[in-house]
């Protein structure tokens, strides 16, 4: 098999992958089917599996990434739609933005302070709390490798959906604004999408803390590069 037409099949796997996944998690509403979960473990194991060669994978699927600068313009969609409901709860978005923010970057530089982790792991580990697009765009400021940076989003987003409704239990949160900014802020796409399980209105106020979050992300950078 030439490397072109390899290239191809790699690219409609990883579309197939993703739109199978998704429709079998609409179908069972259960963390494991997630499209996050779901759809990287299917294409690394065909990857293994096949022992595909890595540049061969990326001939083709490296246009996909290209598709996150449209997805970030496509955030102030959902800003105008909620409009009314940042006009009713600015100051606890903004803090629970803020609050997120901080405590991202602060946990990230613990681990990092305690552990003897390799340099351009740690690196690209500072961001991990915030979206992709932004995520990728931030690493920049402390020198981490964006490809390495999505994988530990992705990590990030898969523990906050899996922990975040034990945790909502043990201290006793019922707020829908507390909830959806925890999972906005803390776990991004993931925890939206686990927000919006969980209520509309969780939902919709984890989609807004997770874009202001990632904004204040890529704002903020240059500075947390200084200090840290």
């Amino acid at each position: 098999m030439n490397d072109s037409l390899l290239g191809a099949l790699c690219l409609l796997l990883t579309l197939a992958g993703y739109y199978l996944s998704k429709r079998l998690y609409l179908r069972q509403q259960r963390v494991w089917f997630a499209p996050i979960i779901m759809a990287p473990t299917i294409i690394l194991l065909t990857v293994v599996m096949f022992n595909i060669p890595l540049v061969d994978y990326f001939q083709f699927t490296h246009w996909l990434p290209a598709l996150l600068a449209p997805a970030t313009i496509a955030f102030a969609v959902p800003i105008y739609r909620e409009r009314l409901l940042i006009k009713r709860y600015p100051l606890t978005i903004s803090l629970g933005v803020m609050a997120g923010l901080c405590l991202g970057v602060g946990s990230s530089w613990l681990i990092l302070h305690f552990t003897n982790m390799p340099s351009a792991l740690s690196r690209s580990l500072i961001v991990r709390s915030v979206s992709t697009p932004f995520a990728i765009e931030a690493t920049s400021a402390f020198g981490g490798i964006p490809e390495l940076t999505a994988m530990l989003v992705l990590v990030t987003g898969i523990m906050g959906m899996l922990i975040c409704e034990p945790l909502f239990k043990a201290a006793k949160i019922q707020s829908s604004l507390a909830r959806g900014i925890s999972l906005g802020a803390s776990a991004h796409g993931a925890g939206a999408a686990k927000a919006n399980q969980i209520g509309r209105e969780e939902g919709v106020i984890a989609s807004l803390t997770m874009i202001f979050t990632g904004i204040a992300m890529v704002i903020t950078a240059p500075l947390f590069a200084l200090l840290f």
